[in-house]
């Protein structure tokens, strides 16, 4: 009895080790990082925190959207760069782990878009007299520690790191469109609402009747020109050309659906992402990553690598809870990179500014706004 209570426990075991469970699945890279470079992107990631990885691959998704099935290459290493980009171009990359013939889900997605050597700042020593072109982005509701030193905005503090960065800079008031009011015509013209143009005809001027046909306003997911009521993901109030009774005609065909690559050939370009690439309604880190793709567009074209364009990045307003603090970032190829001034702005200077390098006159409160010529270099 015990010779068969022992075959049967052999048996067992033997049974037992052949269909013994499959090895545990391998993790992949916890995070992937993504930095541009002149035609280039170099990914770095940190190990696998399972035991038996012997390499890692690398995947970078096709311009249809989709993921090939084998990888971009294959690597022991920790970082690996891919080179013959084309500049403007966003690239978005993810990394497998590998363990033998075992491969892990992928790591979290990273897009880098590749610029010139050196990036967009610093790349003349003087500005010149006058500019071509000044472009303006605003994003939505972010005090200035939410965006500065953020590790959810890993590229706006690149770009104040290669370009400049405005340590004291205010906006006017709550809401936002007093705010869009503000900076475009230097008041907010009595508005403390966020009413549609219906509410608010302003005949004053602005920045826009300043330039006759000589801007252009981009607004993302606007379903068409120089529309005024909401519709999906546009906001009217962060359109502020819409508002103004007196170019009401030219809105009608500058004030246009952002398309792509972004059209800047314009001397002064308004350029308001949707409600969620602004971060009104998304994440810092969504707005982050659709600014490094619009911007590495605009760094790219043949306005800004011509030399005579400058652009402002700025928030309409902060959280309610931090003074009206904001991030604004310059970037021209006259900033020294580093730039951080600590005196204080607000958007009157912005405009007050803008006015100033495109050769015009002065409107509203920015007649006496500081300028930020020479705290920037541009």
């Amino acid at each position: 009895m015990r010779r068969l209570i022992l075959g049967c426990a052999i048996v067992a075991a033997l049974i037992y080790a052949a269909v013994a469970l499959p090895a545990p699945p391998i993790k992949g890279p916890a995070t992937l990082t993504a930095t541009a470079g002149d035609q280039r992107v170099v990914l770095s990631w940190p190990a696998s925190a399972s035991s038996g990885v012997t390499g890692y691959r690398v995947y970078r998704r096709a311009a249809n959207g989709k993921w090939p099935t084998s990888p971009l290459a294959s690597t022991s290493s920790l970082t690996y760069t891919n080179t013959g980009l084309v500049n403007g171009t966003a690239y978005t990359y993810r990394v497998t782990a590998v363990a033998g013939s075992r491969e892990s889900k992928p790591s979290p997605t990273a897009t880098a878009t590749p610029v010139a050597s050196g990036g967009p700042c610093g790349r003349t020593s003087s500005p010149p007299a006058q500019y071509d072109h000044v472009v303006w982005v605003v994003m939505e509701n972010k005090a200035y520690g939410s965006i500065i030193g953020s590790s959810s905005a890993p590229y706006e503090n690149q770009l104040a790191a290669q370009c400049g960065s405005a340590v004291n800079f205010f906006a006017e008031t709550h809401p936002s469109l007093p705010n869009y009011i503000a900076m475009t015509s230097g008041s907010p013209q009595g508005i403390a609402d966020d009413n549609p143009p219906s509410s608010h005809p302003l005949d004053v001027p602005s920045i826009f009747s300043q330039l006759g046909t000589n801007w252009r306003s981009l607004q993302e997911s606007m379903p068409s020109n120089c529309l005024l009521t909401n519709s999906g993901q546009y906001a009217v109030k962060h359109n502020p050309a819409a508002y103004f009774t007196n170019i009401r005609t030219d809105c009608n065909a500058l004030d246009v659906p952002l398309a792509d690559p972004p059209d800047v050939s314009a001397r002064f370009t308004f350029v308001t992402p949707n409600l969620c690439s602004d971060t009104h309604d998304c994440s810092v880190a969504t707005g982050d990553a659709w600014l490094q793709t619009f911007l590495g567009k605009v760094f790219a074209s043949a306005e800004y690598q011509a030399g005579k364009t400058a652009v402002f990045l700025t928030w309409d307003e902060d959280d309610s809870s931090h003074s009206n603090h904001i991030a604004t970032l310059v970037a021209a190829p006259s900033v020294a990179p580093g730039t951080a001034p600590t005196a204080t702005f607000n958007h009157y200077s912005m405009l007050h500014t803008t006015e100033e390098m495109l050769g015009l006159g002065f409107v509203g409160n920015a007649t006496s706004a500081t300028s930020m010529r020479s705290a920037f270099g541009v």
